[in-house]
């Protein structure tokens, strides 16, 4: 009950409130050239951190001049024009997929009473 009951509550396609809050959420990412997945703190999550050492260069390279940008304009208390704001996705992912993987791998190191490769020590 409880589990159907949450999902509806953070479906948009299901719920209205959900697709509003969604709606303000990538307004928001537009006006500073973000996406959700930049909003991931690798300090705050281990697992977080390990995915984005995983990822191409490239794509790290982008995480952070997007986020770089964020805060020179939020610094200037400006925004990106609407011509910028518009070529905007702040939905695609690239991170949830090797977060995803990352969780896995953790967890069935955890069940089979291993470390997480992150708690590892080199030798």
């Amino acid at each position: 009950m409880l589990s159907a009951l949450s999902k509806w509550l953070v479906d948009p396609r299901r719920n209205p409130l959900a697709a509003m809050h969604m709606k303000a959420i990538s307004g928001r990412l537009r006006k500073y050239g973000l996406r959700y997945d930049d909003l991931y703190d690798p300090m705050y999550d281990l697992d977080i951190k390990e995915a984005l050492n995983r990822l191409p260069r490239e794509i790290v390279d982008a995480r952070n001049q997007r986020l770089k940008r964020a805060i020179d304009l939020s610094l200037k208390h400006a925004e990106l024009s609407e011509e910028l704001q518009s070529m905007q996705t702040p939905y695609r992912s690239y991170l949830q997929e090797m977060l995803t993987i990352v969780k896995r791998e953790r967890a069935e190191r955890e069940a089979l009473g291993g470390l997480p490769l992150y708690q590892r020590s080199l030798p």
